[in-house]
């Protein structure tokens, strides 16, 4: 998908849930959608910074907070970036695979996988209130690289 469409689906996404989509908002999302893989907020702060003088931490921070609660981006807890959501219509119980090499993320939707955990997770009577579930590897680039 490339960033036009994702942003415009990210419009009409808030819309829809009737929530502001600001051009800081906008901007973030742009910027996380802009890289390949995970972008940690610092990063996106001095991306950020050169084109506000005014963006600090918590502008950051705060813009995350919204663009994750509306499913249009992940965090990634391993290495504590963030990584566009090209369906956040979905349900968001995701997988995300995680390239060592080059820090690119795919992102799966496996619900099966989270229905098995949640039923067992069920059964032990235990209540999830966050699942993450990422896993690092090679990609298929970076693993022919290798081979050659």
């Amino acid at each position: 998908m490339t960033d036009t469409a994702l942003l415009h689906q990210a419009e009409q996404h808030c819309a829809r849930r009737g929530v502001r989509f600001t051009p800081i908002r906008r901007r973030v999302l742009e910027l996380i959608a802009d890289t390949s893989g995970g972008l940690k907020a610092y990063d996106l702060l001095d991306r950020l910074a050169t084109e506000h003088a005014a963006a600090r931490p918590p502008t950051v921070y705060r813009a995350l907070e919204f663009l994750i609660d509306q499913g249009l981006v992940h965090r990634i807890e391993s290495l504590n970036a963030y990584v566009a959501c090209h369906c956040p219509e979905h349900t968001h119980r995701f997988q995300l695979l995680i390239c060592r090499d080059c820090g690119r993320v795919e992102e799966l939707h496996l619900d099966e996988i989270n229905d098995q955990l949640a039923s067992r997770a069920h059964e032990l009577g235990f209540q999830v209130q966050r699942q993450t579930i990422e896993l690092l590897g090679l990609c298929q680039d970076c693993r022919q690289s290798l081979q050659r």
